[in-house]
């Protein structure tokens, strides 16, 4: 055996690290290792989890502790909600910093293990196989051997150090790695996740290599939507979830049911969307990647002079080399899925890593990983830690996708106008975040306030156009098409609020008006009561209408709907869910 697994691993690995090697079968994805810890961002932000506590960003809860799990918040609540449910419930704003800078310890502990470990998100790692499995005896004894290596690192390190309410022994991190093996990067990650809501929890799932379309079948066709972006490579425009519901209505249940579908009456009804579901839910890999250096090199650097000591420094220059990269790309005609950042300090410490895109990588994104590895490095404990100011930054593209480019306007494309616009929102993006400037986006549904979406800046094209095509009223449009059985008529609300208003309607008796489970009203409503105690008479009211959405998953939800029209004259849209009455919107 060799002295060093390292370096073992380093020969017997595909340097090209998400692509199926060349004595695999032609058409068969790589096998593929995606390790995960559970609502990362809860566990870096010190929760207690014993106390119900969740992490919020843009409005909606994104991690729970599991005693919030047990009190029945789940992620994609909005936050007014999550509070209904819980009074108690603790919330923080969701930092990406402190996820990264928290989860470089795991990192360097699997580099320890095997290189070409890519980070997909901050809590979740990819590894291609082929060279560490051959190493340590298979995938079970790799998938092992990753699970026991993240839960030391939690364990001892502490992962939830972060948070000032820190105290040994509260936090169990084996019960939240979950480690997964399979054909392709969708169905691993999958794997991992499926053995941890097993019943008892397993630590780690390896699904034998061709039979990732057997594992996938049983599973419901909402796992395309809820698993989002970061497995599937969609874009998170909301697009996915009105094609799923769509196939429900067809009948399709599980994602063996879309499997056996024929592709090409897919293709023809829902075009390339309707290709990449059918691929994914049948074990394959529709984004099969290619080596950047098959192209000509596509990477950029810069040496700092002098060194910098402070992050937003190197966040600048490091904002210029991923402009550069990205006008390499675009001449090529390549899409960035896969980064290699390396950086040097004056006194010759190095730090490298590999970061992974589940759809593509824009220069803001590029800027946060640059960020995000800088910080953890920063904070970590060893021998390779910083000690002077960054001199050196390297961007190298590692794994590339063709680009599909977009469609331009009948009448031209951006306008010079547009172009500065972009430039300047890309500059105030690198400053606040990539989540701190958004767009809004014309979307769709059956409540009004589906129809206006707020996306980060860069993920719904460029500036006067949609995901999907021109834009719509909201600026960034999408289409409206689709038709929508329940949804309320003309006239339009004039002010759809963002977090619903908490009431309370009571009949003429004072009694709360309530719904049965056949919209039938205990009694007609006849006081309106808000929370900050002022109380209006009900001039007039019509409704319910009924409302069902999403009943096969987890996020599925039942309203009835009411307009009523106070004594001032004001119209108000309200809606009762869960018995609770709430005010979404007011006529004008």
């Amino acid at each position: 055996m060799p002295s060093s697994p390292c370096s073992a691993v380093r020969d017997n690995h595909d340097s090209r690290a998400g692509l199926a090697s060349q004595d695999e079968p032609a058409g068969i994805s790589p096998r593929m290792l995606v390790a995960e810890v559970g609502n990362w961002s809860a566990v870096a932000a010190g929760f207690d989890p014993a106390a119900p506590a969740a992490v919020v960003s843009a409005g909606r809860i994104t991690a729970v502790t599991p005693a919030a799990a047990a009190a029945g918040i789940r992620t994609g609540m909005r936050r007014r909600q999550a509070q209904t449910e819980c009074p108690v419930l603790e919330l923080v704003e969701h930092d990406s910093d402190l996820d990264a800078r928290c989860f470089a310890p795991v990192v360097t502990a699997l580099e320890d293990l095997t290189p070409r470990v890519e980070v997909l998100a901050s809590g979740c790692c990819v590894v291609a196989t082929r060279g560490p499995s051959r190493y340590y005896g298979g995938d079970e004894a790799l998938a092992a051997l990753a699970h026991r290596t993240i839960t030391e690192v939690l364990a001892t390190a502490g992962a939830r150090g972060a948070g000032a309410s820190s105290t040994a022994g509260m936090y169990d991190p084996a019960s939240s790695v979950s480690v997964g093996i399979a054909d392709g990067l969708f169905a691993a990650g999958l794997a991992g996740r499926a053995a941890s809501v097993r019943t008892p929890p397993v630590p780690v799932l390896v699904v034998a290599p061709g039979s990732s379309a057997a594992f996938l079948s049983g599973l419901p066709l909402g796992t395309l939507a809820e698993e989002g972006s970061l497995l599937t490579g969609c874009a998170a425009d909301g697009t996915a979830d009105d094609l799923i519901s769509m196939l429900w209505q067809l009948g399709l249940r599980t994602l063996g049911d879309l499997a056996a579908l024929p592709v090409r009456d897919l293709v023809g009804r829902f075009g390339t969307q309707g290709e990449w579901m059918h691929a994914l839910a049948s074990g394959r890999d529709p984004r099969l990647s290619q080596p950047a250096a098959a192209l000509p090199d596509l990477s950029a650097e810069t040496e700092i002079d002098p060194p910098a000591d402070r992050l937003d420094t190197v966040a600048f220059a490091a904002k210029s080399l991923a402009d550069q990269l990205d006008a390499q790309l675009a001449r090529e005609g390549q899409a960035l899925v896969c980064v290699e950042i390396s950086a040097e300090t004056e006194h010759g410490e190095t730090s490298s890593g590999r970061w992974r895109h589940g759809f593509r990588f824009s220069p803001p994104d590029l800027v946060d990983r640059v960020r995000w590895q800088l910080d953890g490095w920063r904070s970590a404990k060893g021998k390779n830690s910083p000690t002077g100011g960054i001199s050196f930054i390297r961007l190298r593209a590692v794994e590339t996708l063709p680009d599909e480019g977009r469609q331009l306007d009948f009448w031209g494309g951006q306008s010079e106008a547009d172009e500065r616009a972009e430039r300047a929102l890309q500059r105030a993006q690198t400053l606040v975040g990539f989540d701190g400037v958004t767009v809004g986006r014309l979307g769709s549904g059956r409540r009004f306030a589906d129809l206006e979406q707020r996306l980060p800046f860069g993920t719904a094209g460029p500036l006067g156009t949609g995901a999907s095509g021109p834009a719509g009223p909201l600026g960034t449009g999408a289409s409206d098409t689709p038709p929508w059985p329940g949804r309320l008529g003309a006239p339009a609300p004039a002010e759809v609020l963002a977090e619903p208003e908490p009431l309370v309607v009571l009949d003429a008796n004072s009694d709360p008006v309530g719904v049965s489970g056949r919209a039938q009203v205990s009694a007609p409503p006849a006081i309106l009561r808000r929370a900050d105690g002022r109380t209006s008479r009900i001039a007039a009211w019509a409704g319910p209408w009924p409302l069902e959405e999403r009943w096969w998953s987890t996020r599925s939800r039942r309203q009835a709907r009411f307009q009523l029209v106070l004594d001032d004259g004001t119209a108000h849209l309200c809606v009762v869910e869960g018995g609770r009455w709430q005010r979404e919107a007011t006529y004008d």
